[in-house]
């Protein structure tokens, strides 16, 4: 080839071997057996790689009418465990040949503008977090072969789900809180109007209202330090009971929580016991060490992406929610009395 040329062709490897362009695709393709002689096939491949010839991937998945790409819409990427979730999905996506496009929605919820001039052209599937589920409409996501994460089962655009089992997980912690002997609960629960955080406030009080002379108080705070640290101040310094446990919907609002604790002067678990549902590297950097719910979310995410693949391939999902696990530390005990 001229040098300044462009990226050698299948017509210069045929060129090349002194072959056909037909025989040079059979080749390529693997399917020469019994169509050309080994020795060609050889010519071909000894050609191709002289000439540094690659196929053109993505002119042929156009041609057979896919892109072996699928968008993951999550609702941020700045997060430990989402980032867990793509690791995952990757993973398998690369087993099976396909690539994966993350997408965030903005500011965690509502709707994302399309990172595709038509995202039904340029994608095979979907894969979307519940909390970023407004997002879909807008990239028209929902009208490509789905799975939803985190989502609720019968409400979910009519597609397929992959759930952790977060329903179980509360009723853990809440088990956990009972048998140290705690009746007053504090929920601080993220303000975000998700499936998946319904779950939560939904299996804490139908978990404590089977115990006598249990209360529990819902306050709700952004998932931001900040948000929570604030929430958490004016709660704990309001009239009323004071709670023993503070139950938070995941571990970076329990790090807020630690924040408006400390500031007043109580002490984790003396005085109040706190836990988180995620189990991110933060449960472990904060003193003590938080007692929460360790969430999978590689597996979640591999989950997920085995799905999608199902179900592109017509067939039906692997069933059943993904097992959580509680983890016990330093900030549980049982109550002190308190005025």
């Amino acid at each position: 080839m001229a040098r300044g040329s462009t990226r050698p062709t299948s017509r210069d490897v045929a060129r090349a071997a002194g072959v056909s362009q037909a025989a040079v695709s059979l080749v390529l393709g693997d399917k020469w057996r019994g169509r050309v002689s080994e020795t060609t096939a050889e010519r071909v491949r000894t050609a191709a790689r002289e000439l540094g010839y690659r196929p053109n991937l993505a002119a042929r998945n156009l041609r057979l009418g896919h892109t072996r790409t699928v968008l993951l819409v999550v609702p941020v990427l700045t997060t430990e465990f989402f980032a867990g979730v793509y690791t995952g999905a990757a993973r398998v996506a690369a087993e099976h040949g396909f690539g994966v496009v993350l997408y965030p929605s903005p500011e965690g919820i509502g709707p994302a503008r399309d990172p595709f001039h038509s995202a039904q052209a340029a994608l095979d599937g979907v894969l979307a977090s519940s909390m970023a589920a407004d997002a879909l409409t807008a990239i028209r996501g929902d009208q490509l072969p789905l799975v939803m994460l985190d989502s609720d089962p019968h409400g979910s655009l009519g597609a397929a789900t992959v759930n952790l089992d977060i329903a179980d997980g509360v009723r853990q912690i809440a088990d956990h809180l009972l048998g140290l002997g705690h009746r007053r609960f504090l929920h601080l629960a993220a303000d975000i109007p998700s499936w998946t955080f319904a779950v939560r406030a939904h299996e804490l009080a139908t978990r404590l209202a089977t115990v006598p002379d249990t209360h529990v108080r819902t306050i709700h705070a952004p998932i931001s330090i900040e948000g929570a640290q604030q929430a958490t101040t004016a709660a704990l310094t309001g009239p009323g009971p004071h709670p023993t446990a503070l139950v938070c919907d995941d571990d970076k609002l329990a790090t807020g929580a630690y924040k408006a604790i400390r500031r007043l002067g109580l002490r984790i678990p003396d005085d109040l016991s706190v836990t988180g549902l995620d189990d991110l590297a933060l449960a472990t950097a904060i003193d003590p060490e938080l007692t929460t719910v360790r969430l999978d979310a590689e597996l979640f995410g591999e989950r997920g992406m085995q799905a999608l693949l199902a179900v592109l391939d017509g067939r039906t999902p692997t069933q059943g929610d993904i097992p959580v696990q509680l983890v016990v530390r330093g900030s549980t005990a049982p109550p002190r009395s308190r005025p």
